[in-house]
């Protein structure tokens, strides 16, 4: 019984002791929300956690391990030689054939040559290799930016459409209960009733879509984050700079900014580098040491040194070759400027067109919200029909889908340009 007693009592301080840890502990230890993101958290998280842009920068540490190696002097070479009498009686005082004076050494330690500045120009060489491969891993983060804003806008688009559905769905229901009410009270008739209640049908099928389509954006966007936890978009974020709305000055901050044309440019000067270096290696590479030779067990000792003799290979098809590179880096320069300008003229146009777009459907959407809100006062008052407020009810629907599919083309087409004209990376600033 004492027993029995004493385990009540220990069970009833345990339940006080966790109700108190459970009161007094924050709720974000049980279970954090979604943290809403902007753009800008966004593309932070991408630059640092998507898995292209990490096999990307693994391309800069193989270019600075070419650095290391054109540093590296060439080895010395150690030789060693040994030749020894075959034929008894031409022994030394009839020695035997182990003995120094039936054989000849011989030691050599030689060192390779670079000449004509070739470790010099190795050098310069791998270093501009370096700087190309971090503009072209600059450049691959400036395309995934474009992406994952893109990714992000749409996110957006989907939360508004659901957002749309939703306030539809709300409307529709609440007509419903009022109209399940006046047809019990003979005040509409059954067909009225029907049409709301297939309304609702319909907004609950099309609310089930948003959802999962909220759902598909998200997960796509958790994979270019390179993140595994719930997110959310914050649907507040007004992302937007003034930008210069100056043709030429946008084409010129495109030929500055984007890391492609110094890419480009880089390749020039990596075609450059090469040329000097493969001239470099036309010249032999000498090779010059010093010998000790205990021949018949008499010291000497001397210095070596050989050449090859360039009377075939100067190497003329590298030299050609890095020429050719040189002129082929300069044509996609100006094939790249070319299509930058291009690439501008579209994007520009399609920004100035949306955003004029977006300013004369501001005036729709006021209308609509107006006309539903008087046809649906009509129709509770019995001044209309249910046909008149189902197609006032459609056409809201309509006008608002448009203005938020306006309003996504004009943001996309924002993000566009900022990324044709290299201005994007300031989304992450």
């Amino acid at each position: 019984m004492q027993f029995l007693i004493l385990s009540m009592a220990m069970r009833n301080w345990f339940c006080i002791l966790f109700s108190l840890v459970f009161i007094f502990t924050p709720h974000s230890s049980f279970a954090q929300e979604p943290k809403n993101l902007t753009l800008k958290q966004a593309l932070q998280t991408a630059r640092s956690q998507n898995p292209f842009l990490k096999s990307e920068r693994l391309h800069i540490d193989i270019a600075k391990t070419e650095v290391v190696s054109a540093k590296i002097r060439p080895n010395f070479t150690f030789g060693t030689e040994a030749v020894q009498m075959i034929n008894s009686a031409d022994f030394e005082n009839s020695a035997g054939w182990y003995r120094g004076g039936n054989r000849e050494e011989l030691y050599e330690l030689s060192k390779p040559l670079q000449i004509a500045g070739q470790r010099k120009y190795k050098i310069e060489h791998a270093g501009k290799n370096l700087e190309r491969e971090e503009q072209n891993y600059l450049e691959t983060e400036r395309n995934l930016f474009e992406e994952v804003a893109l990714k992000w806008l749409d996110n957006w688009a989907a939360q508004k459409q659901l957002e749309i559905i939703e306030t539809a769905k709300s409307h529709a229901d609440s007509l419903n209960l009022i109209n399940q009410v006046r047809y019990r009270n003979q005040v509409i008739t059954q067909t009225d009733l029907l049409r709301t209640e297939l309304l609702v049908k319909q907004f609950n099928l099309e609310y089930k879509t948003a959802v999962q389509e909220v759902s598909n954006e998200k997960n796509e966007l958790k994979f270019l984050l390179g993140v595994s936890d719930s997110i959310e978009i914050e649907m507040d974020d007004e992302f937007l700079f003034p930008i210069p709305e100056n043709f030429d000055e946008l084409l010129e901050q495109a030929y500055t900014l984007r890391n492609d044309v110094k890419a480009a440019q880089l390749l020039s000067d990596v075609s450059d580098s090469n040329i000097r270096l493969q001239k470099a290696l036309a010249y032999p590479q000498p090779e010059v040491g010093i010998i000790y030779n205990p021949q018949n067990s008499v010291p000497h000792v001397g210095i070596s040194a050989s050449i090859d003799l360039p009377f075939f290979d100067r190497n003329q098809g590298e030299r050609q070759k890095s020429q050719i590179e040189k002129n082929q880096a300069e044509q996609e320069l100006i094939t790249l400027k070319t299509q930058i300008e291009s690439e501008i003229t579209v994007a520009y146009e399609t920004y100035m067109v949306q955003k004029q777009n977006l300013t004369d459907f501001e005036e729709l959407l006021e209308q609509s919200e107006k006309i539903l809100n008087n046809v649906k006062y009509a129709y509770l008052k019995g001044g209309t029909t249910i046909l008149d407020y189902l197609e006032a009810q459609s056409s809201w629907l309509e006008v608002q889908q448009q203005y938020y599919d306006v309003l996504h083309n004009y943001k996309q087409s924002y993000i566009q340009l900022l990324h044709r004209t290299g201005l994007i990376n300031q989304l992450a600033l």
